[in-house]
């Protein structure tokens, strides 16, 4: 880490099937009683980012996932706390090696391209297959697959799936039992009421795919206006009303200044009460990895209160790399390095800080999802190798670094850290690994297949109640 910094935000987007239903089960998307008025559209505009956890606490034991190496007993984990500071009476100062007592920079990173979204009118797929012209890159030769050390059970898990489309392994999760929450960009009310037939505690989100939402010169409510007026012919429909959960609006938005940001503001407070007065859930926010800046979340308030008085949640991104502990105050404390509620960050965990500082004071500690969260090489000025993106990535400096000689396996125990954060925080409802049958360009960050298997294991033995 070099320097003063301030974290970074990215953009995800993938496969979306989002027009509305043909036929006779489509509902009309004319105004009725109860619902809001949907005027004639205005122009619109949008943006993207994760993390999980752990391997510590509550007699649990934790298991590696390399060929010969033994579970590690939780009493051994280190477990230290951070040291809080004063930042203009915002966030506090994390103190960890190599962090000047200012808020980190990590440069914005590029924005994600969009994938084509994929037509409802086709017929729906029990089983979409990967993409042949984009296949997921083989573990690397020098990873033998071992002979995994299961995790023992535990209390219920937080952690969660994004996924793009439709695909067998999404069911093979879902039936584990543990998995907390789905965010989708794959909108088919078909593959929604399957998701709650095969997990009916999971909470579901979706996300219609839009362009990047332009603050500059926003109308704030007629922006509003416009993207219920865009969403509410597919989220109406009945079968999406009764699965869905909460609806997000644009992907990873940045306000380049505060009056950007009021914008923004005034945008989420509108967007969620004409979304409310129809009986929909807000997700609100979805912010990018280290995104907004401190001294901005104070003006978000008004968002937060509005979507408190609607039943509405707060979405983040956690990201970090070259692993997960990454910018946090555990990090180089090694593979295991244990958490617990005292420990924040810059990437990961930095959601804690926003929370203790300035939500739970002002008495809006609202519902919190991370929507995207996991390992990503986006992250400016980090160590590891340079031009690395998804976990698959980072498999070789895991190995040679300690992490782990078998990266589904290094990955997945760096997610067990995060999920044992997420638990100990109650206003956390879970975080979206990012991704599951993941998009064309973002094969890198799959975790189909090995990280799979070991998650199914590990979530089977922490399951939803």
């Amino acid at each position: 880490m070099k320097g003063e910094q301030r974290p970074d935000f990215k953009s995800t987007d993938g496969h979306v099937s989002q027009e509305p239903d043909s036929g006779p089960e489509q509902e009309s998307a004319a105004p009725q009683q109860g619902r809001p008025a949907l005027p004639n559209k205005q122009p619109v505009w949008s943006r993207r980012r994760f993390l999980a956890a752990a391997a510590a606490g509550l007699g649990m034991l934790v298991g590696a996932c390399e060929n010969g190496e033994p579970s590690l007993d939780a009493s051994s984990l280190s477990a230290t706390s951070a040291t809080p500071g004063t930042y203009h009476g915002y966030l506090p100062w994390v103190e960890m090696r190599g962090l000047r007592p200012a808020a980190p920079d990590f440069p914005p990173t590029p924005p994600k391209v969009t994938a084509t979204p994929i037509s409802t009118n086709t017929p729906f797929p029990t089983s979409t297959p990967f993409p042949t012209e984009t296949p997921v890159p083989p573990t690397p030769t020098y990873t033998p697959t071992p002979t995994v050390t299961p995790f023992p059970p535990g209390p219920p898990s937080k952690l969660g799936l994004f996924i793009t489309r439709n695909h067998p392994s999404v069911f093979n999760l879902l039936r584990s039992g543990g998995v907390a929450v789905v965010k989708t960009l794959e909108l088919d009310f078909r593959f929604a009421r399957q998701i709650k037939e095969a997990a009916p505690t999971t909470r579901l989100i979706g996300r219609i795919d839009l362009p990047q939402l332009q603050l500059q010169n926003l109308n704030a409510k007629a922006a509003a206006q416009d993207f219920v007026n865009r969403l509410w012919p597919i989220a109406d429909h009945p079968e999406r009303r009764l699965h869905y959960d909460g609806w997000e609006a644009y992907n990873e938005p940045v306000a380049g200044n505060l009056d950007e940001f009021k914008r923004l503001t005034e945008f989420e407070v509108e967007r969620t009460r004409l979304l409310a007065q129809g009986g929909l859930r807000s997700v609100i926010g979805n912010f990018g990895t280290g995104q907004p800046a401190p001294e901005m979340w104070e003006h978000f308030l008004p968002a937060i209160a509005e979507a408190q008085a609607h039943d509405g949640w707060l979405g983040l991104h956690e990201y970090s790399a070259p692993t997960i502990y990454y910018a946090s105050t555990r990090d180089n404390q090694g593979r295991y390095p244990g958490v617990t509620p005292h420990d924040t960050g810059w990437l990961t965990l930095r959601y804690r800080q926003l929370y203790n500082q300035v939500l739970k004071p002002a008495g809006r500690a609202i519902p919190l999802v991370m929507t995207e969260l996991g390992v990503d090489g986006l992250v400016a000025n980090r160590p590891g190798p340079q031009d690395a993106k998804g976990w698959q990535h980072f498999q070789q400096y895991w190995a040679q670094h300690g992490f782990g000689s078998w990266g589904p396996g290094a990955y997945v125990e760096q997610l067990v850290w995060y999920d044992l954060a997420m638990q100990q925080d109650s206003y956390v409802i879970g975080g979206c690994i990012f991704a599951l049958a993941a998009s064309p360009g973002w094969e890198s960050y799959e975790i189909g297949g090995h990280v799979e298997g070991v998650l199914h294991q590990y979530l089977s033995v922490h399951p939803q109640r």
